[in-house]
């Protein structure tokens, strides 16, 4: 895979190229429009408005040129790394210039220098109204894209690419971006297909695991309730057979009490006959008379 070179692109005007000061426009005259002087003050006031004019002239340049001072010297700071610095220096430009594209592109790459990639974007959408032409515009695209790139934007990256590419054909960075963002995002969704995958896998293994123990379970309790009848029948049968027993004692108990009594029944007759034979033994005995 590509290693990233992802850089950021800077102001072609004034941090990457050169430090010359821009003219600005006048304010008295528009795009498309010539100054016009009303007819009251060609007769009469001409020296009065000719001072006016450079009174305001010179006040137009003093502010371009504040302008102008602000962002070079946030220039300076930035490519002494010194983002946070640079960051105000473009902030007091455009708040003197609300209209000045370097002043607004430059503190988006302060922002993004800074990590603080969505107001890096706002202030390079700031600056898109302001650009003069293709090429400014295919930077604050490119940019864009660096800074949605960062922010694991993968999708939204490729389309801010495609429009840089659109508007510079030849922007080789940006077709490099474009490649690499490309590969991020299908190796994303090769990993999210694979995690997923995986997923499915874990939930396959997890239900089977579940339907085992499930069933484990279950043979479980059947083994202890047969356990459980087993022991039941087991404490009926003890009880039938201890019941049992105990009538069979009963019974023999009472045959050995028949017994004896039979037994104390016998020996009252064999006393009564021994008195009776005593008794006979004891009357003389009848001879016949011999005639």
């Amino acid at each position: 895979m590509k290693k990233s070179k992802i850089k950021i692109r800077v102001s072609r005007r004034f941090i990457k190229s050169s430090r010359e000061l821009i003219p600005q426009p006048l304010l008295l005259k528009r795009e498309g429009e010539t100054l016009k002087v009303p007819l009251f003050l060609r007769e009469g006031f001409r020296v009065s408005l000719f001072v006016a004019l450079m009174t305001i002239i010179a006040s137009t340049n003093l502010l371009a040129q504040s302008t102008r001072s602000l962002v070079n010297e946030g220039v300076d700071l930035y490519n002494e790394q010194k983002y946070a610095d640079a960051e105000v220096n473009f902030k007091k430009g455009t708040e003197e210039s609300p209209n000045n594209f370097e002043a607004k592109f430059n503190l988006g790459d302060a922002y993004y220098k800074q990590q603080r990639y969505d107001e890096a974007m706002k202030a390079y959408q700031s600056a898109f109204v302001d650009a003069k032409n293709d090429l400014e515009k295919s930077d604050i695209y490119y940019n864009i894209g660096n800074s949605l790139l960062k922010s694991q934007k993968l999708k939204e990256s490729i389309a801010a690419y495609k429009e840089a590419l659109k508007l510079d054909p030849n922007d080789e960075q940006a077709k490099y971006n474009l490649s690499y963002a490309l590969n991020q995002l299908n190796n994303q969704d090769q990993n999210q297909d694979q995690n997923q995958q995986q997923n499915d896998e874990n939930k396959d293994e997890n239900k089977d695991q579940q339907q085992q123990q499930d069933q484990q379970n279950e043979d479980q309790q059947n083994q202890d309730q047969q356990n459980q009848d087993q022991q039941q029948q087991d404490q009926q049968n003890q009880d039938q057979q201890e019941q049992q027993q105990s009538q069979e004692q009963k019974e023999q108990e009472l045959t050995k009490q028949e017994a004896e009594k039979i037994l104390n029944a016998l020996k009252e007759n064999e006393k009564d006959l021994q008195k009776k034979l005593r008794k006979v033994k004891g009357q003389p005995v009848k001879t016949e008379k011999d005639w």
